[in-house]
């Protein structure tokens, strides 16, 4: 940051009075330019038929990660709620409607300055197909996820923590859990 958004006068990089973080801070105004971290928000779009559970997934059409498999997701937008957000996001990046669940992830990417959270839904209906940020969506099974072809690693995290909650679900019982890890490169796998 150069110029302070308030003013526009140059800003100059420092310890504010009270605060332990350089900040960006206006020379003129004396506006202290705050930077945190974004918020992604998603879902994890399920369509159950047959006794099998199926994750809509969409194969990314911009960058970073072009043309790798992601789930709907995308930066939330101001005056919106995360709720909303997922919802906007699936149906911009999927052109899915869905009933959105508790939810089910939160990771925190320090690295990026981002924090991504992942909602539970269900699909109301097969009517999806891509949209402008995606080449394609499918439904996966968990078999016939392309795992190798995961574009983030908390959309790879997040599907493995859901998959062995409806394991542990249909084996014994219960509900699906919520999850909250720090995703920090090196990508270590789900404890």
């Amino acid at each position: 940051m150069k110029f302070c958004s308030e003013c526009a006068h140059p800003v100059s990089l420092q310890v504010p009075p009270d605060d332990n973080r350089p900040r960006y801070v206006c020379t003129q105004c004396g506006t202290i330019h705050y930077q945190n971290p974004k918020m992604v928000i998603g879902s994890i779009p399920v369509w159950e038929q047959d006794g099998e559970t199926r994750i809509l997934l969409c194969r990314r059409a911009i960058e970073p990660r072009y043309g790798f498999w992601t789930l709907p997701a995308g930066f939330m937008e101001n005056e919106e709620t995360t709720t909303e957000a997922a919802m906007r996001e699936t149906f911009e990046e999927a052109g899915a409607r869905v009933e959105l669940h508790e939810l089910f992830s939160l990771l925190n990417v320090p690295q990026v300055h981002q924090v991504h959270l992942f909602y539970r839904a269900t699909l109301l209906d097969l009517d999806y197909q891509a949209g402008t940020e995606s080449l394609e969506v499918a439904l996966f099974t968990e078999a016939e996820i392309p795992w190798n072809d995961i574009a983030f690693p908390t959309v790879g995290v997040t599907l493995k923590y859901f998959f062995e909650d409806l394991a542990r679900i249909r084996s014994s019982g219960g509900s699906y859990a919520f999850h909250s890890r720090d995703v920090r490169k090196p990508m270590r796998q789900p404890d």
